[in-house]
């Protein structure tokens, strides 16, 4: 055996133990591959550190940037209010309609892409319905994966195929030659995650979000979280009387969180506003609550108008526990003389004064230095608490930019990024045109799209592409595959289909999808032809296949995806195990009977 070969193969074992324990982390690791493979020269310094200037590198840089753009502009939102309206909080809803639209969306470009199209909207599903996203985003991403397989455009290897054929003499593929693969490959993945989902993907292993910590606020103070609708008939007894008349804080618990004006909303009322018939009120308190103050002032539930939306979308508003520091003008003053609510717009909800909770009606109460005020209102109001120097907000947000005037710069410059790839340029330098477009058309401030990059994801790419052109520089990949070729010349059919699914999978985990197919492709020619059958639907396997990158972080789709939804090593192994193990048990029995 060749010393480089036996060196690479020690550093490609070396790279998979320490993705499979996570010793460290999967970008050190990455790292520690491509300088391993510069050191020992296996490969010269330029080729080692080439990962960072890859095109998938500069792929994956440029749909982060995109996905941003889209994000900022509010596509995704609306996306996202759709799949929540329709789900309605269900896990298993929200898992088949995201994963069914990203599916089908990448089946006609780069399912990269789609994934990175969809992740904004599916982080705002995870919020509004407060599903963990660790439970969504891997479902998605799988799916993005399986729907490549959908047409010969999917995704890196199917675009190959037809090239290689070509080379090699042999008739290219139409364009939906391998969608019938494609369909029961991705409805499989849906029912496996809808089925086995409760076993395999992580209970809630996500970074905290808004919606996380929400949660923990609404448990640790027992803060009451219901809101609710309703119209103010004419008959109502409601009618005529201010806020503080109501007694909604005294006897019902409940708080006024806004109410309908003729030009507009008034968010968190003053005690001295007056309700009329035909407003909208927006009420917070416990559902019994709200219940019984609605019933007896005859109130009628209706669903959220338009303008209202925001006050019930974790996105766009909740809690704050705010702190009142010994500077502060409101230190000696009650809420009514502070006008708290006619300043910020937002609703004071409990007082923590001297270790005392205070709930209900608390307007009149002395503040003092110390004290803590949870207030409910928009992120965007609650921001402005934070300038001065009379409140210290002690719950983490943010404030998401939505620019809807830009939403159509930012979907042409997205689209034309896609149909300049499917016209048949570089992705990479398609992709990046749409980034720098959408910078030019101030979609995004350029701080904005370098922030949008998630460089864990890039290095851990740079680190590993190195490893995929050494295997085939130094002969490593070829040595591999020509071994396995030798032990089965005279197997059955089905052994030889179920071999070259097997190879490309395994190749494909520790290298690009589209290496495995470059490197595999003339290996699959020869092992046919000595079979004596048709090369063509051996090399479409051996691409659909490379697709089988499931149980490690490696495939570009999941490595976008693993921050986002705040996945280890083990998870993949746990979900991509059953996955790769269902792929296989289609893909082989398919190929066999209709393909061959």
């Amino acid at each position: 055996m060749d010393t480089q070969v036996l060196t690479v193969l020690v550093i490609l074992l070396g790279v998979m133990v320490l993705l499979a324990t996570e010793w460290v982390r999967i970008d050190v690791t990455a790292i520690l591959c491509l300088l391993a493979l510069g050191w020992t020269g296996v490969l010269t310094p330029s080729e080692a550190l080439g990962g960072f200037s890859s095109h998938a590198v500069i792929a994956m840089m440029a749909v982060m940037i995109m996905g941003r753009g889209i994000a900022v502009t509010g596509i995704m939102d609306r996306f996202a209010r759709v799949v929540s309206k329709h789900a309605g909080g269900r896990e298993h809803r929200v898992t088949a309609t995201l994963s069914a639209a990203v599916g089908l969306l990448s089946g006609f470009i780069q399912n990269i892409g789609a994934a990175a199209l969809f992740l904004p909207g599916a982080m705002g599903v995870a919020r509004r319905t407060r599903i963990s996203p660790s439970r969504i985003i891997m479902p998605m991403g799988f799916a993005a994966i399986l729907g490549g397989t959908l047409s010969m455009v999917g995704s890196g290897p199917l675009i190959l195929v037809n090239d290689l054929l070509q080379g090699a003499g042999l008739k290219p593929y139409a364009l939906l030659s391998v969608t019938p693969v494609g369909i029961v490959l991705l409805v499989a993945g849906i029912l496996y995650f809808l089925i086995l989902g409760k076993f395999v993907l992580p209970k809630s292993r996500s970074r905290k979000d808004a919606g996380s910590i929400q949660q923990q606020l609404i448990e640790a103070l027992h803060i009451p979280s219901h809101i609710r609708h309703y119209v103010v008939p004419s008959q109502s007894p409601l009618v005529g009387r201010t806020s503080e008349q109501s007694k909604a804080w005294q006897e019902y618990r409940v708080n006024f969180l806004g109410v309908s004006r003729r030009r507009g909303i008034q968010y968190a009322p003053c005690r001295n506003t007056r309700f009329s018939a035909g407003q909208v009120v927006v009420i917070l308190g416990e559902s019994d609550d709200i219940h019984r103050f609605a019933g007896d002032y005859g109130l009628q539930p209706r669903r959220a108008p338009a303008g209202f939306a925001g006050l019930g979308d974790p996105v766009k508003a909740g809690f704050a526990e705010v702190i009142i520091p010994p500077r502060s003008e409101m230190v000696g003053h009650s809420i009514r003389e502070y006008s708290l609510r006619r300043r910020f717009a937002v609703e004071p909800v409990m007082l923590s004064s001297r270790g005392k909770e205070i709930r209900g009606d608390f307007s009149d109460h002395r503040i003092m230095s110390g004290d803590t005020l949870v207030v409910y209102g928009l992120w965007e109001k609650i921001a402005g608490m934070q300038v001065g120097s009379d409140f210290v907000v002690a719950t983490p947000f943010q404030v998401e930019r939505t620019d809807r005037e830009k939403s159509l710069a930012a979907a042409g410059c997205f689209l034309a990024a896609v149909a300049l790839a499917m016209a048949g340029f570089p992705i990479s330098l398609s992709f990046l045109t749409g980034a720098v477009a959408m910078v030019l058309t101030r979609v995004l401030k350029i701080q904005e799209a370098y922030q949008a990059i998630e460089w864990k994801v890039v290095f851990l790419l740079a680190g590993l592409i190195p490893l995929g052109q050494a295997m085939q520089a130094t002969g490593t990949a070829a040595f591999l595959a020509d071994s396995v070729m030798k032990g089965i010349q005279d197997m059955p059919l089905v052994i030889l289909v179920a071999v070259v699914a097997l190879m490309a999978t395994l190749f494909s985990l520790f290298m690009s999808n589209v290496g495995s197919i470059v490197v595999l492709a003339p290996l699959v020619i020869a092992m046919a032809e000595m079979g004596g059958i048709d090369p063509r639907p051996m090399v479409l396997l051996a691409a659909v296949s490379a697709a089988n990158s499931f149980m490690l972080p490696t495939h570009q789709v999941n490595a976008m995806l693993i921050s986002a939804g705040g996945y280890r090593n083990a998870d993949y192994l746990k979900a991509g195990g059953g996955m790769t193990v269902l792929f296989l048990l289609v893909v082989v029995p398919l190929f066999a009977l209709f393909y061959l």
